[in-house]
């Protein structure tokens, strides 16, 4: 431990230079880039905003603990910060004043990871926590969590022994699992919280970690002789099966980490009523969950959608820019090369952009039966997926495209959990997963979609490209402003999502008017990360230290066609930055449209622009709507700092401090 932390790595003045938990990271960040242990900064940060969107790392007693696992390490290293003030990373019960930053390389060892989760255990110890409050020095500090002095023992209280019971002679046993997203911190301290409360409510608990470092599993013959079982989790527990039919409580990992003595004493209510949990019964987690229960229909709806299309994005990009390619080495003829398995020519410029057409177009047919495979996946889990990609094969068939791969996955999802309500003799649930409900799910979605719906959708389909296609005037702008907007308004969430997949879906099916969709969405995307980047480069004093080096990053981030770049900025101002990007992204999409561009690649950015019809005007459509949505932003901004009645305006801010108040 000693030489993951050291006194160039601690900050106990965290507050005066940074008042957020993106603000936070970076400053910690930075330091362990300055002793050499992140060789990219930005790209670093970038993993760990990721990892926090994934669940908020704040934990109750005033602890923050971002971390990731990331290719920009070089070594295991820990950053402490303390901050008088408080930062909110998301605890329930509000700021964090210890804040850890917890960086493992994408390939750390299993010894480093253990040193991680015992760091992670020390946390669980209010006296550890209470020294590194009280600590003085930075070297003080880092000396305290390398263990060289090491926090006085807590003397643990004798758990006063049980009082016999006439009907139970047996400590009541537990067996646990808990794991997180990144396996480094919340999975040992969900472990270390139960473990306690164990000891205290004299209960035997016996917990599997899950970590990233693999995970040894509970011996057999304790998990046979466990009178309940807990799950404290944010991903699938391996072998859930060997758990299966005992009383288990099935909860998110911070709930074992915040509240263990209550998930014991559910547990212990669910074994006295004789509640068992049947082999596939428990909640899944939220890295499986699309549909919680509680949730409206439009949300589950929308998240079974976004499950379909995110599992579909790798083989638009793989499929569709090895189209683009072929196009750009051998021209629009080059759809009309025969199979490169007939006739291949290694020194012909042609042959080889005929085989990256013909493999993209092979990736490109996977799109629509992945899109309706995943929808019913996320709808119904595992047993999904075989009704999802036959329908989805069939959509293809009858020529429903895109609508059909959509109304394919929702019609598989649908079956699946009907057949799954259904009560099932105890001698066919074996074959139920493997045999019966692939069997009728498939039978049922390939009747419904070769005989009912099928070519309903088939000549909706149809009109959708004829319509796309014969736009011009007036329709064209309108429908570029309305993909601006779409494509800025949520700056890469569902929204953006829904006007990504419209403009894929009409790329699939071809025609001038979809290339033409495809531009301008492109086009939009860009927009708003490279309006935040001009903005801070041209009037940096409106914007903190903070978003000043975001915005670096932003110019990359929106030549790439990554809209999340200008996320930091819209979660710090959104009533000023997102009209504004919003504005931008809308010139954008219609300059695009009325410059009649085209794109064949389903992807944006500077790595597109030779693929581009009219690529100069693209270009000037990408150029207008960055310089409008920057003006506005700096307007903006520039007009609430100016606001009579507040001290904090009139005077000249000092560097890295902020210059503006947030609405």
């Amino acid at each position: 431990m000693s030489q993951m932390i050291t006194a160039e790595l601690v900050d106990l003045h965290l507050d005066l230079a940074a008042d957020s938990k993106e603000a936070a990271a970076r400053t910690l960040a930075e330091r362990m880039a300055g002793l050499g242990r992140v060789t990219d900064l930005d790209g670093f940060l970038v993993d760990v905003a990721a990892r926090e969107a994934q669940m908020p790392t704040g934990l109750d007693g005033g602890i923050g603990i971002p971390h990731c696992r990331s290719a920009h390490v070089t070594e295991p290293t820990l950053a402490f910060g303390r901050s008088a003030a408080g930062i909110d990373f998301g605890a329930p019960d509000g700021p964090a004043d210890l804040i850890f930053l917890i960086a493992a390389p994408a390939g750390a060892d299993d010894a480093h990871l253990s040193i991680l989760s015992s760091l992670a255990r020390q946390l669980m110890d209010a006296e550890f926590t209470a020294a590194l409050r009280a600590a003085t020095t930075a070297g003080e500090a880092a000396a305290l969590i390398a263990g060289e002095e090491a926090a006085p023992e807590p003397q643990a209280e004798e758990a006063p022994e049980p009082e016999a019971q006439p009907h139970e002679t047996e400590p009541f046993r537990i067996v646990a699992v808990t794991s997180c997203p990144t396996g480094i911190a919340h999975t040992y301290m969900a472990a270390e919280s139960l473990e306690r409360a164990g000891r205290a409510e004299g209960v035997e608990i016996a917990v599997e970690t899950q970590g990233s470092s693999g995970f040894t599993r509970l011996d057999p013959a304790v998990v046979a002789a466990a009178d309940g079982v807990i799950f404290a989790h944010d991903v699938p527990v391996r072998d859930k099966e060997r758990f299966a039919g005992k009383p288990t409580v099935d909860v998110g990992v911070k709930a074992g980490v915040n509240r263990p003595a209550e998930l014991i004493a559910e547990v212990r209510d669910k074994a006295d009523r004789g509640e068992i949990t049947e082999p596939g019964g428990t909640r899944p987690s939220p890295v499986e969950a699309t549909g919680e229960p509680g949730e409206g229909y439009g949300t589950k709806l929308r998240k079974w959608l976004m499950s379909g299309v995110s599992y579909m994005v790798p083989f638009v990009a793989a499929g569709g820019l090895l189209i683009a390619l072929g196009f750009a080495i051998g021209g629009y003829k080059v759809s009309d090369a025969p199979l490169v398995m007939d006739h291949f020519l290694w020194t012909d410029s042609g042959s080889w952009a005929a085989l990256l057409f013909q493999v993209g177009g092979v990736a490109f047919k996977f799109l629509v039966p992945v899109l309706a495979g995943y929808i019913a996946y996320g709808m119904a889990d595992r047993p999904g997926l075989v009704p999802g990609f036959v329908g989805g094969a069939i959509a293809l068939d009858i020529k429903a495209g895109f609508l059909g791969g959509l109304a394919a996955g929702l019609i598989a999802g649908a079956v699946v959990m009907a057949i799954q309500k259904a009560r099932i003799p105890a001698s066919l649930r074996g074959i139920m997963p493997v045999v019966v409900i692939p069997l009728i799910s498939s039978a049922v979605v390939g009747f419904l979609m070769f005989l009912v719906i099928g070519e309903p959708i088939s000549k909706l389909q149809s009109a959708l490209t004829s319509w796309l296609n014969g736009l011009s005037g007036a329709n064209v702008i309108v429908l570029g402003v309305i993909l601006g907007l779409m494509m800025c308004f949520d700056l890469g969430g569902p929204l953006n999502k829904v006007a990504y997949t419209f403009a894929i879906g009409g790329l699939a099916d071809g025609g001038d008017g979809s290339f033409k969709v495809m531009a301008a969405v492109m086009a939009a995307g860009m927009v708003p990360p490279l309006a935040m980047a001009l903005a801070t480069t041209v009037r940096g004093r409106l914007f903190t230290r903070t978003e000043r080096e975001n915005g670096k990053a932003a110019w990359v981030l929106g030549a790439s066609f990554v809209t999340e770049g200008a996320i930091p900025f819209a979660a710090a101002d959104p009533l000023r930055v997102i009209p504004s990007a919003m504005a931008g992204g809308a010139v954008t999409g219609a300059l695009s449209m009325a410059f009649g561009c085209t794109l064949r690649a389903p992807h944006g950015g500077i790595f597109v622009v030779p693929l581009i019809g009219n690529a100069f005007l693209y270009l000037l459509a990408i150029a207008a709507g960055t310089a409008v949505s920057a003006g506005l932003v700096i307007l903006l901004k520039g007009l609430r700092k100016q606001q009579p009645g507040s001290s904090r305006n009139t005077a000249p801010a000092p560097a890295g401090e902020k210059v503006t108040v947030a609405a």
